[in-house]
């Protein structure tokens, strides 16, 4: 299964995602991005495409904003692949707290 984890800037949450699912779990590939182009070029990081978005078999997202975003560009032909992770933007890249809000939220709304 192709998992793709989006959040705004790619800096944090998205990317701490992908390592750690991506080492946890090789049976699934794993790739993330963020929604904002301004952030994304600031920080020099993934900018998510339609092409990924196609890629992923299952897209999570870290906010309600996040759904909107890529609803106002592609309108709603991937809203069912994403499910809505709800976890905030106040984390480090790595932290420990994010990784255990991640596994807690991937796990209840991928498998529960």
């Amino acid at each position: 299964m192709n998992i793709l984890f989006l959040c705004t800037a790619n800096l944090n949450r998205s990317k701490t995602a992908e390592l750690h699912f991506a080492a946890k779990d090789p049976v699934n590939v794993y790739k993330s991005a963020g929604l904002s182009q301004k952030e994304c070029r600031r920080h020099g990081t993934t900018l998510c495409t339609e092409d990924l978005l196609e890629w992923a078999d299952l897209i999570c997202v870290m906010e309600l904003l996040h759904i909107s975003r890529i609803e106002q560009y592609t309108g709603r032909r991937f809203l069912n692949k994403i499910i809505n992770l709800d976890i905030p933007d106040i984390y480090s890249f790595g932290d420990a707290a994010l990784i255990e809000q991640l596994e807690l939220s991937y796990n209840a709304k991928h498998h529960g």
